[in-house]
C-alpha cells in the first residue's frame, strides 16, 4: 500500500530577491538594478545568488563582461512578471476601495429639510468614501442625539464645550400665502397686519420685527403656537396666517410664488445657524471638508432672487 504523497515544498523566495532578479533582468545589469531599488550592486548580487540557491538553478550566466539571463532565467522571468503583476493589481484594487469613513451630523429639522438635504447630493458625489448619518435635534427643548461629529444649531452661537462657526446671516421678514393675502390683505403698511393672524414660534419672536415696523404691539399671545420654524413656515404656506422667516429656509416657496413677502421691513436675525464641533478635539479631515462645503451651501441658499412682494399681486 502506498504511503501518503509527500507534501509540496511551499517555501517561497523572499520578495526582495524576486524584485532584485526582475530588475536586473529587465535593466540588463546589477548596477542599474541597484540604482532602481536603492541598494548596492553587491546586495543585488547576494539576493540573486540566494534565489538561485533556493531554486537550485542558475538564472544568470556570469562572465567578465557581466551577467546575461540563462534559459532557465528567461523562463523564470516570465513567471515572476506574472506573479508581480498579480500582486500589483491586488494592491491597487485594495487601495481603490477605501474603507468607509463615518460622519454623524445632528441638525435641526427645518435646516435639514430646507437647506441640508436639497444640496446633499453635491457632497456625497464629491466624497463617496463618506458614510453619512443625519440625526435630528429638537432645539426648543434642547434635545439632541449624543456622539455626533458635527452639530447644526440655531441660536446665539454660544455653546459651552463646542467650537461654533456661523453658517447664516439671514435677515428676518414676514410672509404669507397668496390665498391668505387675497382673503385678508392687502398688507401695504405694517398697520394692516392688524387684520392678520400672526403665527407664533418661540424660535422667531415677533417683538423685534414689530419694533422695526414702528408698531407698539405686544408679542402676540393668541393664535397658532408652533415650536418649529419649519412647521410655522408650512402653516403660512397653507394659508393659516403671517409668519416670520428667512431666505435660506423659505427660498423654494418664495421663488415659486407660494409665499409672498409682506412689506419691505426686515430685521437682523437675533438667532442664526451655527456649525459646531467639540472644542477639545481636532476635527477629522472629513469633518473639515463637510464644514467648508456647508458654509458654501448656506451662501447659495441665502442668495436672491427674492420672493414676490405681497403688494405686487
Amino acid at each position: 500500500m502506498r504511503g501518503p504523497t509527500p507534501s509540496k515544498d511551499v517555501r517561497l523566495p523572499p520578495l526582495a530577491a524576486i524584485q532584485a532578479f526582475e530588475a536586473a533582468a529587465r535593466l540588463g545589469s546589477f548596477e542599474r538594478a541597484s540604482e532602481e531599488l536603492f541598494v548596492t550592486a553587491s546586495a543585488i548580487g547576494k539576493r540573486i545568488a540566494a534565489l538561485e540557491a533556493m531554486l537550485d538553478v542558475s538564472l544568470f550566466i556570469r562572465s567578465s563582461r557581466g551577467a546575461t539571463l540563462s534559459a532557465a532565467g528567461r523562463d523564470y522571468l516570465s513567471q515572476v512578471r506574472t506573479a508581480l503583476d498579480l500582486l500589483s493589481d491586488a494592491s491597487l484594487h485594495q487601495r481603490g476601495e477605501p474603507k468607509p469613513e463615518p460622519l454623524r451630523v445632528v441638525s435641526t429639522p427645518t435646516f435639514a429639510r430646507q437647506v441640508l438635504i436639497p444640496y446633499l447630493p453635491g457632497f456625497t458625489a464629491a466624497h463617496p468614501e463618506v458614510e453619512l448619518e443625519i440625526m435630528l435635534s429638537i432645539p426648543y427643548l434642547d434635545i439632541m442625539p449624543p456622539n455626533a461629529d458635527v452639530w447644526v444649531r440655531f441660536g446665539s452661537g454660544k455653546h459651552p464645550g463646542l467650537h461654533a462657526r456661523q453658517l447664516t446671516n439671514d435677515p428676518v421678514f414676514a410672509v404669507c400665502s397668496p390665498a391668505y393675502l387675497a382673503s385678508r390683505g392687502p398688507f401695504n403698511r405694517p398697520q394692516d397686519l392688524a387684520r392678520a393672524e400672526l403665527l407664533r414660534c418661540p424660535m422667531e419672536p415677533w417683538r423685534p420685527w414689530l419694533d422695526a415696523a414702528g408698531l407698539d404691539w405686544p408679542e402676540p399671545s393668541r393664535g397658532v403656537w408652533l415650536v418649529d420654524l419649519g412647521m410655522m413656515l408650512a402653516a403660512a404656506r397653507a394659508g393659516q396666517g403671517v409668519a416670520l422667516t428667512r431666505r435660506s429656509l423659505a427660498a423654494e416657496w418664495l421663488d415659486e410664488g407660494k409665499l409672498l413677502r409682506v412689506t419691505d421691513i426686515e430685521i437682523p436675525g437675533e438667532s442664526q445657524y451655527y456649525l459646531c464641533t467639540e472644542a477639545s478635539r481636532t476635527p477629522r479631515r472629513v469633518v473639515q471638508a463637510f464644514s467648508l462645503w456647508l458654509q458654501e451651501v448656506c451662501k447659495l441658499a441665502a442668495q436672491d432672487p427674492r420672493g414676490l412682494h405681497a403688494s405686487q399681486e
